[in-house]
């Protein structure tokens, strides 16, 4: 299909595009994804795309909007004679000027990453705030079909425990002057915008909070800790845990996650929030052994760090699993294991790394 592709990505766009969606509904229409090129946003693009090849007789057109033109491009490289591909260069936060009839707004741009949290705190609210507001009045200009808002599941703060699973409308308490507030009180501010604009000025608005989704396309060095595990057994390195590994996480392969975008989009309640998640929280120590037992061969090993739970941005949400009923009641089911999911990133990886790419 694409050059510098995977077979694991083209088996990814082949599963997302064969979900039991209203697909119908792109046929013909403008979508504008902003942070097209993060891993989630790129996916939702491509899915369209590939529905342009396989489905579509009148072609949607996606309208990539990002920051950097280089990665764009180097993200989208197979797509470069597409002409259903079109990008927008620019910050999310500066005012938009968009001449072409519109009838989707994904907005996705946001540094997701804790290494920004605090390095640039004002560039990782700026775009869930500013960037809402630009594309908030966007989508009152357009009158657009649907405004679909990515939130995260740090909007919970110190909710759940105990095994209780957090439902969209249960909230805990945030504290604004920790280092990580200036993503997740940004992404509690971005939702809270969508509802103004959602109730008073009619725009239909629908909210997805993703919880650790992993796949194709993340980077290796984006501070997250399945990203830094990937990062080891690729280089042949031992696992050096910052923690007793005793935390559990709701790890969701990105493909699925990306059929749970697309359902809440397509079949969502307007004004309401979904969360998004795998079904089975997983310890990381677990995470860790299982990705050292894809490849015995490597005779790699978890080490405990003795400084460990220093590192410099912490996440002060407990562990917590939120409760997924909502968006399954739509329809949306997870498909891959956790061993399923991290098989097929770290074999995309090595299969890049092999090429060069």
């Amino acid at each position: 299909m694409i050059n510098n592709y995977t077979k694991i990505i083209d088996e990814d766009l082949a599963y997302i595009a064969g979900a039991d969606l209203p697909w119908r509904e792109f046929e013909g229409k403008n979508v504008l994804i902003t942070g097209a090129n993060g891993a989630l946003p790129a996916y939702m693009a491509e899915t369209i795309l590939y529905l342009n090849d396989k489905l579509f007789k009148r072609k949607a057109t996606v309208f990539a909007l990002v920051r950097n033109p280089a990665k764009a491009k180097k993200r989208f490289e197979g797509y470069q004679k597409n002409q259903h591909l079109k990008f927008i260069f620019q910050d999310v936060c500066d005012k938009i000027i968009f001449n072409e009839s519109l009838d989707y707004i994904i907005h996705a741009a946001s540094q997701a990453s804790p290494k920004h949290y605090g390095q640039d705190p004002a560039g990782t609210l700026l775009p869930n705030v500013l960037g809402t507001y630009n594309l908030l009045e966007l989508a009152r200009q357009k009158n657009i079909k649907c405004f679909l808002f990515f939130s995260a599941g740090a909007v919970y703060g110190a909710a759940g425990g105990n095994g209780v699973l957090i439902k969209e409308e249960n909230f805990g308490p945030l504290n604004p002057l920790t280092a990580d507030a200036c993503y997740s009180e940004s992404k509690r501010l971005g939702e809270t915008m969508c509802l103004a604009w959602f109730n008073q000025y009619k725009v239909p608005i629908k909210i997805v909070r993703p919880f650790h989704t992993y796949g194709p396309g993340i980077e290796l060095d984006d501070g997250r800790v399945f990203s830094d595990f990937c990062n080891n057994i690729i280089n042949n390195q031992n696992i050096k845990m910052n923690s007793d590994g005793g935390a559990k996480r709701t790890f969701c392969y990105l493909a699925d996650a990306v059929i749970g975008f697309f359902t809440v989009l397509l079949k969502g309640r307007v004004g309401q929030a979904y969360n998004i998640a795998g079904e089975k929280a997983t310890g990381i120590l677990e995470l860790a052994q299982i990705l050292i037992g894809f490849f015995p061969e490597k005779n790699l090993k978890v080490i405990f760090k003795d400084d460990r739970d220093k590192a410099p941005v912490k996440t002060n949400a407990p562990i917590y699993g939120p409760d997924i009923t909502k968006i399954k009641e739509l329809g949306w089911k997870q498909k891959y294991t956790v061993a399923e999911g991290f098989k097929r990133i770290l074999d995309d990886y090595l299969c890049k790394k092999v090429k060069g790419n």
